[in-house]
């Protein structure tokens, strides 16, 4: 192990973290990182696994795929919707996602400077990592970028959009997104399978505790209903 610091993107592969490894491959944000970690919990949209592949092929630095398993084997941590009301707590992202991406960087170094793809809308989100080895610096809050701001660089830059990062059953998402999950065949197959068997626990992934092949995903934000899931899991989801 070494012990230079080196930089390491935490890459949930969506809007942000992707934005700003692009950016660090453009030299707009330095110095050029020496990795990027993806954590798999095995289950995000084909379009996101898509991504990344073309994604990979524009860094000139390694991205590193590393997994705890498949996230379906442990669904009691999913932040699910309760009869009793209410969106439980995400327990998914310390197992699935940060504690994977920790494991990886101190692998590869005993000193790691970890960015993560917090935009300046999410601040709230910055902590500290906790760990006297590890250093959270957040490049995008640096240069004054929210969401938006990433999405027009993406598209001025590279022609491109970025999909959303999250599991295809993540109950953190609006009609609107559930509405893109049921648009691909196999994801929503995955989603409904899923919510089948949260349900046998008493839980649910629709806020309208319904099951999910029967909920109405007319679009709530259309109805002025307020988008409270712009979260995606860039690698420190739900922190």
């Amino acid at each position: 192990m070494g012990r230079q610091m080196l930089n390491i993107i935490s890459l949930g592969a969506g809007v942000q973290s992707s934005t700003m490894a692009l950016m660090a491959a453009c030299g707009e944000i330095t110095p050029m990182p020496d990795a990027a970690i993806f954590a798999d919990t095995q289950n995000e949209s084909r379009v996101v696994y898509k991504w990344l592949d073309w994604l990979e092929s524009q860094l000139p630095f390694p991205v590193y795929r590393v997994t705890h398993g498949d996230l379906r084997e442990r669904l009691d941590l999913l932040p699910t919707f309760t009869a009793g009301g209410g969106l439980g707590r995400i327990f998914c992202s310390n197992e699935y996602k940060r504690d994977v991406v920790r494991r990886k960087a101190h692998s590869l170094s005993s000193s790691v400077m970890m960015w993560i793809g917090i935009s300046l809308d999410e601040c709230s989100r910055m902590k500290d990592s906790g760990r006297k080895w590890v250093t959270n610096r957040f490049p995008l809050i640096e240069g004054h970028l929210n969401r938006g701001d990433c999405q027009i660089w993406l598209k001025r830059k590279y022609g491109v959009v970025a999909p959303r990062s999250s599991c295809v059953f993540c109950p953190m998402r609006t009609n609107r997104e559930w509405r893109t999950v049921k648009s691909d065949e196999i994801d929503w197959a995955n989603a409904v399978q899923v919510d089948k068997q949260v349900r046998l626990l008493g839980n649910y992934l629709h806020a309208s505790l319904k099951p999910l092949d029967e909920c109405d995903f007319s679009n709530d934000e259309d109805r002025g209903q307020l988008n409270m899931f712009n979260n995606e899991c860039e690698g420190m989801c739900g922190l």
